[in-house]
């Protein structure tokens, strides 16, 4: 029997490689079809998002800038040479240190310091304004993909009042021109789900970006309810104004403010320079010591410019605060009062509205089919209840939208007030 022959190299290569390209996609098709849930989305944006990433980076920004704000003045090597005559010159070599005055350097540690605290509050606000973008995309895409299927129910019903249209045209029992209607009716029961695809495609590629990714590695988002529940009391919420990230934030910028009208006020004290060297005369052949001080003396620059400065933007800090505070009192009860009413016009959907109309499209269509209803009257019914399902899904963006502001205020509210 003769020994098969061995593949060659190249073909080798090319089956290695179409077999890795098609793991990949399989792969990547895996990845696509998979689900996401709220948690997993915030948990992907936490550790993907390239804008907080970069937020991030301040903290260490801020600790070099303090690491640098606690060094003290480098010292001054000098080389002097007097006459440049060989036989008769004189050189004198000089070490200089800066003795700084007047706590200069503890208060640029305080300054930079202020930074650090600020860094770390800029970075949580951004974390809490991420948490409510993710938390409002995801509940946008999560409309969105209701809105699909409410629109291929709305379809369905669309496609049983046709059946039930031709059944009594062709029985004699009807009008063509009610088929028509009905024909027209499931032309625009189509074009509404294509819209509804369309909008949770854009929906679902919002919230990818979100969370780090380019595209939306997911078909289908799990939750167990539209509804972000009830708002909580407006007195909780407003005695926790003060522990908000924006308001510490602000307060940090007048505590930096401060800082740096004591560093400006402590650079009006001079400097005190004090110099060790040696000292040696080729023609006397003799070697001294030179000790030395010197000190600026402040008769016209006093940084009385500066300090003025400083002052008044640690002023203008303190009313920054106070206008944010006032602010977010604000909105605080505007976002509780949109929530509040939104959730009421939900829960009216969900125990009267709703149901109502769905109990009306089922009445018009066994009407019609038992003849006691013209088809018009199905027709009516089937909008209204299309209709109602659209005023339910706004009601529920608008409550929502309140939820997600409040969180961007003061962070995640599930563990309660």
């Amino acid at each position: 029997m003769p020994c098969p022959r061995a593949i060659p190299r190249k073909i080798a290569l090319l089956c290695l490689l179409l077999a890795a390209t098609a793991t990949a996609t399989a792969t990547a098709s895996a990845q696509a079809s998979g689900s996401l849930s709220l948690p997993e989305a915030l948990s992907a944006a936490f550790a993907q998002n390239p804008e907080l990433a970069a937020a991030g980076r301040e903290i260490g920004i801020a600790e070099g800038e303090r690491r640098q704000a606690g060094l003290i003045p480098n010292p001054q090597l000098s080389w002097e040479v007097e006459d440049t005559r060989r036989e008769t010159r004189t050189t004198t070599v000089t070490l200089s240190q800066p003795l700084e005055l007047g706590g200069k350097r503890g208060a640029r540690i305080a300054v930079a310091g202020a930074g650090q605290t600020i860094a770390q509050l800029d970075l949580e606000r951004q974390r809490n304004g991420l948490r409510a973008d993710v938390v409002q995309a995801f509940h946008a895409a999560l409309r969105a993909q209701t809105a699909l299927e409410l629109a291929q129910q709305s379809q369905a019903l669309t496609e049983r009042g046709l059946r039930v249209v031709q059944g009594r045209v062709t029985a004699g029992q009807s009008s063509p021109v009610e088929a028509t209607r009905a024909q027209v009716q499931l032309a625009q029961a189509q074009a509404q789900v294509r819209r509804a695809a369309s909008q949770r495609s854009v929906a679902y590629q919002a919230l990818a970006r979100l969370t780090g990714s380019p595209v939306a590695r997911f078909d289908r988002l799990l939750a167990t309810d539209l509804s972000p529940g009830a708002p909580p009391a407006a007195e909780a919420l407003l005695a926790r104004v003060e522990q908000t990230a924006e308001w510490r934030l602000a307060a940090a910028q007048v505590e930096r403010g401060e800082a740096s009208l004591g560093s400006e006020k402590a650079q009006r004290i001079p400097d005190l320079t004090v110099s060790l060297g040696s000292q040696y005369s080729r023609e006397d052949r003799e070697r001294v010591n030179v000790v030395g001080l010197s000190m600026p003396l402040p008769l016209f620059d006093r940084n009385q410019g500066n300090v003025l400065v400083a002052a008044r933007r640690a002023d203008q800090a303190r009313d920054l605060r106070n206008a944010v505070e006032l602010r977010l009192r604000s909105e605080t009860r505007s976002a509780l009062s949109q929530w509040a009413t939104a959730m009421q016009e939900v829960q009216a959907y969900n125990r009267t509205i709703l149901p109502s109309a769905q109990q009306a499209v089922d009445t018009a269509t066994r009407g019609f089919e038992m003849g006691k209803f013209a088809f018009l009257d199905v027709l009516d019914a089937q909008r209204t209840l299309i209709e109602a399902r659209g005023l339910y899904l706004q009601a529920l963006a608008s409550a929502t939208d309140a939820r997600a502001q409040v969180e961007r205020l003061y962070g995640d509210l599930e563990g309660g007030l």
